[in-house]
């Protein structure tokens, strides 16, 4: 074992190393970072920076924003809905985005598509509502699993040992309805798996509600979360409509994944 990290330590290309450098400061910081942040944290000549950084922009792997702060590219999104859901086969955010855009225009609020990577959730895929006041959503963002209306979803149909592994760490109260003891998170997550659908009641945020559906492959197994955030107060018609609409089109999105979902 000893010999084969030797010669992998060996042959590996230092270029490519400090380019993983990179991504990793700019995956931990949702509002970007400038060439100056990136050579203090990295110690790396802001020549090196700057080459690394422009090559990834070609790649559309990063992007600079208008106050010279590069975040993360969309085109990782691609890449990760085959990482984080295991898909090999399927391309879920190209075949998800119809689903998303048709249920945005019909609800007028905003729509994500999220999945489990690693230990956060991830927004692998958005649509934008038009509706007034409606919550802007946006592909790339990572939230903790267990909190919100896809996040518990998605926990719910985790394997009892992934299950356990999230449990055990300390879970954040984000707000005084956020679940933070394991029991009762637990127990939760089973209810949820049994109604086929979840809701958020300000658990992360207090004026943010939301509802939530699971998103299957032709295996049976959750892939994703489909989820309308919508404000709180908002009437009680109005909520089941959103319900309505997100149960039905998270069906329709399970119907239409073209076939197995390789993990």
């Amino acid at each position: 074992m000893a010999n084969y990290a030797d010669a992998a330590m060996k042959h590996r290309i230092p270029v490519i190393d400090r380019m993983m450098d990179v991504l990793g400061q700019l995956e931990r910081r949702e509002g970007g970072l400038t060439i100056r942040d990136l050579v203090a944290q990295l110690h790396l000549p802001r020549t090196t920076i700057y080459r690394i950084l422009n090559t990834l922009q070609m790649h559309d792997m990063v992007h600079r924003d208008d106050g010279g702060a590069y975040k993360l590219g969309r085109r990782l999104l691609g890449l990760a809905s085959h990482v984080a859901t295991g898909a090999s086969e399927v391309d879920l955010v190209a075949v998800a985005q119809p689903h998303l855009d048709r249920l945005a225009h019909d609800l007028g609020e905003g729509v994500k598509l999220s999945v489990l990577d690693k230990n956060d959730v991830l927004v692998l895929a958005a649509a934008q509502g038009k509706r007034e006041y409606a919550l802007t959503v946006a592909p790339g963002q990572r939230m903790e699993p267990h909190a919100g209306a896809a996040s518990k979803l998605l926990l719910a149909h985790l394997p009892d040992p992934d299950l356990t592994a999230i449990l055990d760490k300390p879970l954040v109260a984000y707000t005084n309805r956020t679940l933070t003891d394991p029991r009762r998170l637990k127990s939760e997550l089973t209810k949820l798996r049994r109604l086929g659908w979840s809701q958020d009641k300000g658990e992360t945020v207090p004026s943010i509600h939301a509802y939530a559906a699971p998103v299957f492959d032709t295996r049976g197994e959750m892939i994703a979360a489909l989820s309308v955030p919508f404000l709180a107060g908002t009437e009680a018609s109005r909520m089941e409509d959103i319900r309505l609409a997100t149960i039905a089109t998270a069906k329709t999105l399970t119907a239409s994944i073209p076939g197995p979902v390789v993990r």
